[in-house]
């Protein structure tokens, strides 16, 4: 019987071949895929849409509640309905009227949309202008989304049915519920879950 034979060579080439192919692929790559650019100003200006409770970045325009009655009527009630009651089947939009919750009454029914989800009247402006109509967003004019903005603002009872809502007033409207909000709580990676806090 022969002495056992040393792996060590064979250990340090394959080591180095190894080396050496992965720094081959690692000079092969490029600093990207190659696939799309980088957008222009104009581009990212379009996108860049969305608005503050501040209402800094609302454009000019105007409308009223009984302007939005006429816009809603015709762009709005075939998905939320001729009252604002929510659309029905299979086109379900929800409803946009405040009601008095019941016990038995489905959340989706029970109108919390407005004014109880916007803490700030501008987050309705911003939605309406971003998100509807459904699958034409982005075809308002500035004025129909203040007229609309201001029509249910009005049928919920939050403003007077003669306000004109403009870029000046609608950051003022005081929402029956701004104060019902709470911040989230600060939260580090593997911290325990937060006593209370659902999610």
């Amino acid at each position: 019987m022969g002495a056992p034979s040393n792996p060590w060579p064979r250990t340090v080439v394959g080591l180095f071949a190894s080396i050496a192919l992965l720094g081959g692929s690692v000079l092969a790559q490029g600093p990207s895929y190659g696939l799309g650019r980088a957008p222009t100003p104009e581009e990212i200006r379009a996108w860049d849409i969305s608005v503050g409770p501040t209402g800094d970045e609302l454009p000019p325009g105007s409308g009223t509640a009984a302007e939005g009655a006429r816009i809603y009527r015709i762009r709005c009630a075939g998905c939320h309905g001729r009252n604002l009651e929510g659309g029905r089947e299979p086109r379900r939009a929800p409803r946009l009227v405040k009601t008095e919750p019941g016990r038995d009454v489905d959340p989706w029914d029970a109108g919390r949309i407005l004014p109880y989800r916007s803490p700030y009247a501008t987050t309705v402006w911003d939605y309406i202008n971003r998100g509807m109509p459904l699958y034409q967003e982005g075809t308002l004019t500035a004025d129909q989304v203040y007229a609309l903005t201001a029509f249910l603002l009005y049928r919920n009872d939050v403003i007077a049915e003669d306000l004109v809502i403009d870029a000046e007033s609608l950051p003022q409207v005081e929402m029956p519920n701004r104060d019902g909000w709470a911040p989230l709580p600060e939260w580090k990676p593997l911290s325990p879950r937060l006593p209370g806090y659902p999610f």
